[in-house]
């Protein structure tokens, strides 16, 4: 027994020996080999930089809205505190203002109200001095020639009828002109064939205009 245990024992030695032993694995090929690829997975992509990758849209960045004048005005007005005495320069010039607009509509209303009072009253006073220079036409039209009285009654009536003209006042042309009622009151009406229809034959009483206003319409004799 105690032979077959030492022999056993003898074989199993050598059997370990020759295990050990064995023919190495070189280390190239160990490197070479590399990590075995596990069943399932998929290898990892290599990123290429400035290429972009399908399938993947990256959103772009908006810049932040930005609000219009007005509502920034606004905005900063709501948080600064308005200072108490420009409030009062802005009324104080707002009343300036006004006060200096119905002054300038004062004055131009009493300008006119001072040209027509104007008016009024210089009409008036030649409506007066109308019939004085009938009475100086009708002693003209009667008066010898050649007499110095007579020349000298002449001058008086040119020099009165030159400040009239001055003034704004002439006279109205009658004869010869058509009937105008706007400037004519026909009184009689003749039958005379040398005339035209409706043409004034006569003047009986000279009318007179006051800057293109009839003060006196002429009185005139209508043929036809």
């Amino acid at each position: 027994m105690a032979k077959n245990k030492k022999h056993t024992s003898n074989e199993e030695n050598k059997k370990s020996i020759e295990i050990m032993d064995g023919p190495e694995t070189p280390a190239a090929e160990l490197v070479a080999d590399g990590p075995e690829e596990t069943a399932g997975q998929e290898p990892p992509v290599e990123e290429t930089p400035g290429e972009e990758i399908p399938g993947e849209d990256i959103p772009e960045e908006t810049a932040p809205e930005e609000g219009t004048p007005a509502e920034e005005e606004q905005a900063q007005g709501f948080f600064e505190k308005k200072d108490p005495r420009d409030a009062k320069i802005e009324d104080l010039t707002d009343r300036l203002q006004r006060q200096m607009a119905e002054f300038e509509n004062f004055r131009k209303r009493t300008d006119r109200e001072k040209a027509t009072m104007y008016d009024m009253g210089a009409r008036d006073i030649i409506e007066k001095l109308l019939p004085v220079i009938d009475n100086f036409e009708r002693g003209l039209d009667g008066a010898a020639e050649g007499d110095p009285f007579v020349d000298g009654i002449q001058m008086i009536y040119k020099q009165l009828m030159t400040m009239l003209a001055d003034a704004g006042v002439e006279p109205i042309e009658a004869v010869g002109q058509n009937f105008d009622p706007e400037l004519h009151n026909a009184v009689m009406h003749i039958d005379d064939e040398s005339y035209g229809e409706n043409i004034v034959a006569e003047e009986l009483q000279k009318g007179y205009r006051y800057k293109g206003n009839v003060i006196r319409f002429s009185m005139v004799k209508v043929a036809n």
